[in-house]
C-alpha cells in the first residue's frame, strides 16, 4: 500500500498532466447518510450524459467506492504517476482500497498520514482530461475534509443529508465550514428520504418527515432534491453493478452540477 504511493511521490508530480474542468466535493456532516453512494450515482449519471468523469475516494478509512463499481485491479504505476482504474463505463477511480493487499484490511492511520494520501491522490494520479472529478469526502468536518478544501481547487461542494432532525445541525456545520474556506455550496441532497411501497407506490417516510428542503432553506443553500431508500440500489452496490441502476431522481440532480 505505502510502496505505490511512495514510488509515485518520488517522480515528478503527475498533476501537471491533468486537465480537469470541474472538481466537486461531496460531503456530509455525519456518517451513515449514503454519501459515497450518492457520489457514485452522480458520477454514473454524468457519465451516461457523455462526460468524462473521475472519482477520488478520499474517504481513506472507509473506502467503499471500488466495491460499488465491482473493481479490484491495482492502479498501475507508469513511472510519472499512478493510473486510476477504469470502471465498466469508463469512470476513472482512485481509492486506497485498490492499494490494499485485502479490501477488508483496516487503515489505522492518524490525521497527517490520511492528509498526505489525499494530497497524493491529487498530485500523483494521472487523471488526464476530465469534465468532472468528484471527491468523496470522509464524513464530518475534521482533518481529512479540511485537507481537501485547502489542497484541491474545488469548484463547489454538494452536501448529503438524511431526514433525521439532528442532521439539520450537522448540515449547518458543514455549510459553515465551507463558508469559512470561501467555497461555494452547490446545494443539499436529502438521501433516504422515503421508501416507495412496491405494491401501491405510496411514499413511506421511514426516518420521519422529510427535512431536506427546510434544512436547505435554514442553511441558506439551494435544495437539489431527494433520493429514496431503495433495496434494489443496495443489491446493485453489493454486486458491484451500480452503473446498471436507473434513477430519475439522480438524473435531475446531476443537472445542478453543470
Amino acid at each position: 500500500m505505502d510502496k505505490e504511493l511512495n514510488d509515485a511521490a518520488q517522480e515528478p508530480q503527475a498533476s501537471g498532466l491533468n486537465r480537469i474542468k470541474k472538481v466537486i466535493a461531496v460531503m456530509s456532516g455525519k456518517g451513515g447518510v449514503g454519501k459515497s453512494t450518492v457520489t457514485s450515482l452522480l458520477a454514473v449519471s454524468l457519465r451516461k450524459q457523455g462526460y468524462t468523469v473521475g472519482i477520488m475516494d478520499a474517504d481513506i478509512t472507509g473506502p467503499s467506492i471500488p466495491k460499488m463499481f465491482g473493481i479490484n485491479e491495482r492502479p498501475e504505476n507508469i513511472g510519472i504517476g499512478l493510473m486510476p482504474v477504469e470502471s465498466a463505463s469508463g469512470i476513472r477511480i482512485m481509492s486506497l482500497n485498490l492499494l490494499l493487499e485485502n479490501e477488508d484490511d483496516p487503515v489505522i492511520w492518524r490525521g497527517p498520514l490520511i492528509g498526505n494520501a489525499i494530497k497524493q491522490f491529487w498530485d500523483d494520479v494521472i487523471w488526464g482530461d476530465l469534465d468532472y472529478l468528484l471527491v468523496d469526502l470522509p464524513p464530518g468536518t475534521s482533518d481529512a475534509p479540511l485537507t481537501v478544501m485547502q489542497s484541491l481547487p474545488l469548484d463547489g461542494i454538494v452536501i448529503v443529508s438524511s431526514p433525521q432532525e439532528l442532521v439539520g445541525m450537522v448540515v449547518k456545520k458543514a455549510v459553515k465550514m465551507a463558508n469559512m474556506m470561501n467555497l461555494t455550496v452547490i446545494g443539499l441532497i436529502e438521501n433516504y428520504s422515503y421508501v416507495a411501497c412496491p405494491k401501491c407506490g405510496e411514499k413511506i417516510e421511514v426516518f420521519g418527515k422529510a427535512r431536506g428542503e427546510e434544512g436547505a432553506k435554514e442553511a441558506n443553500i439551494p435544495y437539489l432534491g431527494s433520493l429514496p431508500l431503495d433495496p434494489k440500489l443496495a443489491n446493485f452496490c453489493d454486486e458491484g453493478k451500480i452503473e446498471e441502476y436507473e434513477s430519475a431522481g439522480i438524473e435531475k440532480i446531476s443537472e445542478s452540477l453543470k
